[in-house]
């Protein structure tokens, strides 16, 4: 199968354009290397430098490439930006989708994997939800993303494109970008190594559903290759893509903190970590979201094969590898 992967050189997309190569499929990537690292490319595989927005641009990558599917990871990521920027957000989060969605249909691709947000659609819930949950976005990006749901459903009444919404909990692991608006695992793990303190928005108590990136993946070629039979005629499949674990900063923060000290214990380094210091909280932040992805389970045959434990403790050693060992 030929696959383009919007963002295909940031965190998420670039682990699926690793599993998407390993399963044997064709893939180009199209991405403008704002928050992505072509150092996250594979050599053989092509790398469109292209602003989504470009409708140009991507008009040309899509008749030269003839992709049967499409996989969405492009985006304006963070939950406090689209705050401060409301505007920036919908820009590239709807306007962006719409110029990808348009060349899709224009080129004959049968296939869309949209990289939605389960963490934002629901709004605060205590117990795993399911995907029945109404949506109750309360942020600009949150709100982008159900109307890119939206778009996703109307793409497939009005044009037959068969689409899958993967609704993503807090994703984390290698490669994520521990600068700016980054995850709150990669930017601990940043602060840890360079021997600092965590900085903690608020009293640290939210609660997050953490995936592991590589288990996203995962997910995601699973739904790019789905069988038709599974869609109801010109309707869009959303799925969770969780754990249904809840872990609050301060346990993720405590449990990081014990890793990195290990690395650095392995390798020699006499260096106690400090303990967290706290802040004001963060405009726009749940005090508890999970998910229930037991849909995926039955949909997809998914289901995250790492524990919390396992994937931190992969996460702190590439980061520790990169800080100690750069390539």
């Amino acid at each position: 199968m030929k696959i383009i992967v919007t963002g295909g050189a940031g965190f998420i997309g670039s682990h699926i354009v690793d599993a998407c190569i390993k399963s044997g499929h064709e893939v180009e990537i199209i991405d403008d290397l704002s928050s992505g690292s072509s150092e996250n490319v594979p050599s053989d595989v092509p790398l469109h430098q292209v602003d989504i927005r470009n409708t140009l641009s991507i008009n040309k990558v899509f008749e030269a490439f003839q992709p049967d599917a499409v996989c969405h990871q492009a985006a304006q990521l963070s939950v406090s930006r689209s705050v401060r920027e409301p505007l920036l957000d919908a820009d590239i989060n709807c306007l962006g989708l719409l110029s990808v969605l348009n060349a899709a249909v224009a080129t004959g691709c049968k296939r869309m994997v949209f990289a939605s947000s389960g963490g934002v659609l629901y709004g605060d819930v205590a117990i795993p939800a399911p995907e029945t949950t109404p949506a109750n976005p309360i942020s600009p990006y949150g709100i982008t993303k159900w109307v890119g749901e939206k778009y996703l459903d109307f793409y497939a009444r009005e044009h037959g494109l068969s689409s899958i919404a993967l609704r993503y909990s807090n994703v984390y692991g290698p490669r994520q970008n521990p600068h700016g608006e980054a995850g709150v695992v990669a930017i601990f793990c940043n602060q840890f190594i360079d021997g600092h303190h965590a900085h903690i928005n608020g009293d640290g108590k939210y609660i997050r559903d953490y995936v592991y990136g590589p288990d996203v993946a995962a997910a995601n070629l699973l739904a790019l290759s789905l069988e038709k039979t599974h869609f109801k005629e010109k309707e869009i499949l959303s799925l969770n893509i969780g754990t249904g674990v809840g872990t609050d900063v301060n346990a993720l923060e405590k449990n990081l903190r014990t890793q990195v000290g290990h690395l650095h214990a392995d390798a020699g380094k006499k260096q106690s970590l400090p303990d967290p210091e706290y802040g004001p909280e963060r405009v726009g932040d749940l005090r508890s979201n999970l998910l229930d992805a037991s849909r995926a389970g039955d949909v997809l045959a998914w289901k995250p094969t790492h524990s919390l434990a396992e994937g931190l403790e992969a996460t702190a050693r590439w980061f520790f590898d990169q800080k100690n060992y750069p390539q």
